[in-house]
């Protein structure tokens, strides 16, 4: 199996992946699912071990999200935790509007330096709590807002004249320390204005976990839409692992996973999320009507999870062998970049690490990118004049 003729990908001129953790810093960590167990808050503490946890197992990245939930919120707990860190990158998720931009980018270029370029983008495009914005007005002003840190990350000057924003500020207050645009921008959305936007705007295009057929259909789409811009994108894919010595075994964890819960309570537990009705959950929710009695969408990846997660709602479930072959199909499909996740997320990170990630060849895409510079470069925040 080979990258399909008709999907381009960047980071065509490497097989090596990035493989990201993720940070449960939306009250979701557990070990039933349904079961909120209190030593699994979303503190500072616990979230701050995943994270640890997860750099020193060597993973490159970590996801941490944003939701109005009980939680850490990603910006401030990046910049509380990165200088615990010692190579992992942090993916922060940053929702669209939510702050003014200019000052979004000196945020940015604060963790930035602060990282010493780890730092990567996760772009959010959600409604701002207790807001509604139709979807279309909502992908627009994320474009105004991405545009604007773009042109502080590559010039001498924000001049913009838009819909939501009209700006015209010298940009020296939110340069990088990543040099040759910035920060990556990672971007999961599978609605026309979504797709259109990455298409434009991103660098990695993430998915939730579909059969390879829908997900190869979709890295299709987005090949099109990338080139009407004359671009070319990476693909990701955000999908939960249960990983054990044998299948029997990860079959016998997944089931156990949702053992104690009901259907009333998951719905409760889903809908807490903004995103709960997303066209991307009412995919998967369809999926998961398809699957099979265990509820397998394909073999070795199952759907349960989705009954009580909002967003990625399936996982590969399998032994070390099974996982680590089913990441070689999506990585020959194109994909270039996975964050994972299981339950609980310490003890899953844990095992990932012990059986599979030694197995992966891989990289992280902003040096792949250009990104990082091999020395420190010249900033306001470090040898350039000061302004």
């Amino acid at each position: 199996m080979s990258i399909p003729e008709e999907i381009q990908i960047r980071s065509a001129d490497t097989d090596a992946v990035e493989v990201a953790w993720f940070s449960a810093l939306c009250n979701e960590d557990c070990r039933y699912l349904g079961v909120l167990d209190d030593d699994l808050r979303s503190n500072y503490e616990h979230c701050g071990e995943i994270v640890r946890t997860a750099d020193q197992l060597g993973y490159q990245n970590i996801l941490l999200p944003s939701g109005y939930i009980v939680g850490q919120e990603p910006l401030e707990f990046a910049s509380a935790i990165g200088p615990q860190t010692n190579q992992i990158q942090l993916l922060v998720a940053v929702r669209m509007g939510e702050i003014h931009p200019p000052m979004l980018g000196r945020a940015i270029a604060t963790l930035d330096h602060l990282l010493r370029g780890r730092l990567t983008i996760n772009i959010i495009s959600s409604d701002l709590p207790g807001t509604k914005m139709e979807s279309a007005e909502r992908y627009r002003r994320s474009s105004e807002v991405i545009q604007i840190l773009k042109q502080g990350w590559t010039g001498d000057r924000i001049k913009f004249d838009g819909e939501f924003y009209n700006i015209d500020l010298a940009s020296a207050p939110v340069a990088p320390y990543q040099q040759n645009g910035g920060p990556l921008l990672y971007f999961g959305g599978i609605s026309p204005p979504a797709q259109a936007l990455c298409a434009e705007h991103c660098d990695v295009f993430l998915m939730w976990p579909e059969t390879e057929e829908r997900l190869t259909e979709t890295m299709r789409n987005m090949t099109r839409l990338a080139a009407e811009h004359d671009r070319v994108i990476d693909y990701g894919l955000r999908i939960h692992v249960v990983v054990r010595e044998t299948e029997k075994e990860a079959h016998d964890a997944a089931m156990r996973l949702v053992s104690k819960l009901d259907d009333d309570r998951g719905q409760e537990l889903k809908h807490r999320s903004q995103d709960s009705k997303s066209a991307g959950v009412q995919r998967q929710d369809a999926l998961r009507e398809g699957a099979d009695e265990h509820g397998y969408i394909e073999p070795h990846v199952w759907s349960g999870i989705g009954r009580a997660r909002s967003g990625c709602g399936s996982a590969i479930v399998g032994d070390p062998d099974q996982v680590y072959e089913k990441l070689q199909r999506y990585i020959q499909m194109g994909m270039r970049a996975f964050i994972l996740s299981g339950y609980p997320h310490i003890e899953e990170c844990e095992l990932f690490a012990k059986h599979v990630l030694p197995r992966l060849k891989t990289c992280r895409l902003p040096e792949v990118y250009g990104r990082v510079p091999k020395a420190e470069p010249a900033t306001p925040l470090t040898t350039a004049p000061r302004v």
